[in-house]
């Protein structure tokens, strides 16, 4: 398997053999608006893409998109993705979107029901894009885990914080590769409030809850309203002691798991 990190949520999966994009946000740096309340009013993405969009889509069998927000599927993508790629998304709202901007190849997920894709099982699971009246203002989200005869089983948590039914997910599919979205996104003022994403206190949870695990930590730094820098949890992990096991990929970075792994 051959993890690369793109930018924000967006990243590359090469999985049995076939290979996945992740949540494409293809705009050019400061292409849309930011997303507000925040600390920064910064347009969005506030770092350009680490490679072409040709580069990027490249040998791409298949497109998953977790939820529609602007940071996961933004204009750019909607109108750069070729029209019959294959689209896996999370329910009908979704894909009635996707099928309203040309998208013809898509298959809607069910949470808890494996889809077998060229040999690759992959299953949708639940998140929580944050807590109480705020994660049901964001809205439905999901998570996918991949399996393979061939390859350690990978569980994408998607935009989620750390709540029972993660848990229950490590517990249900002992993933030996977790990927997090922690960025520690968040809104300021008077509106929802809370983490919409996990912070560095959830990955420690989540480290807890899979010690042998290797944890790789995306959704940093990439638009306007983050709030956990890629130092910052840096510093978090080694204090722990846990920096074997918790990665914080650089936007174009790679990492390659199972036998002969070679990391770049």
């Amino acid at each position: 398997m051959n993890f690369q990190q793109i930018r924000n949520a967006t990243i590359t999966l090469e999985y049995g053999g076939q290979k996945f994009l992740v949540d494409p946000m293809l705009s050019k740096k400061g292409e849309f608006d930011p997303f507000l309340p925040a600390e920064r009013d910064d347009r969005n993405p506030l770092v350009e893409l680490p490679m072409s969009v040709d580069e990027l889509l490249e040998g791409v069998d298949a497109v998953i998109i977790t939820h529609t927000h602007e940071d996961h599927f933004d204009q750019a993508a909607k109108d750069q993705l070729p029209k019959d790629i294959k689209m896996f998304m999370q329910d009908e709202e979704d894909a009635k979107l996707a099928k309203e901007l040309g998208f013809t190849n898509i298959e809607v997920m069910e949470e808890e029901v494996a889809i077998d894709f060229n040999g690759v099982e992959i299953t949708e699971v639940d998140g929580r894009h944050g807590y109480g009246e705020t994660a049901e203002l964001m809205g439905n989200v999901m998570g996918v885990v991949f399996q393979h005869p061939e390859e350690e089983t990978v569980y994408l948590a998607g935009d989620t914080v750390w709540y029972e039914k993660v848990e229950e997910i490590i517990d249900t599919y002992t993933p030996e590769i977790i990927l997090l979205n922690g960025g520690e996104n968040h809104f300021t003022g008077d509106g929802p409030v809370g983490n919409l994403i996990m912070g560095k206190e959830d990955i420690y949870e989540v480290y807890k809850a899979a010690p042998e695990a290797t944890i790789v930590v995306s959704h940093l730094e990439a638009v306007n309203h983050w709030g956990l820098s890629r130092e910052e949890l840096k510093n978090f992990i080694n204090e722990k002691g846990i920096q074997s096991n918790v990665l914080v990929p650089d936007d174009g970075e790679s990492y390659s798991f199972g036998e002969d792994a070679v990391n770049n």
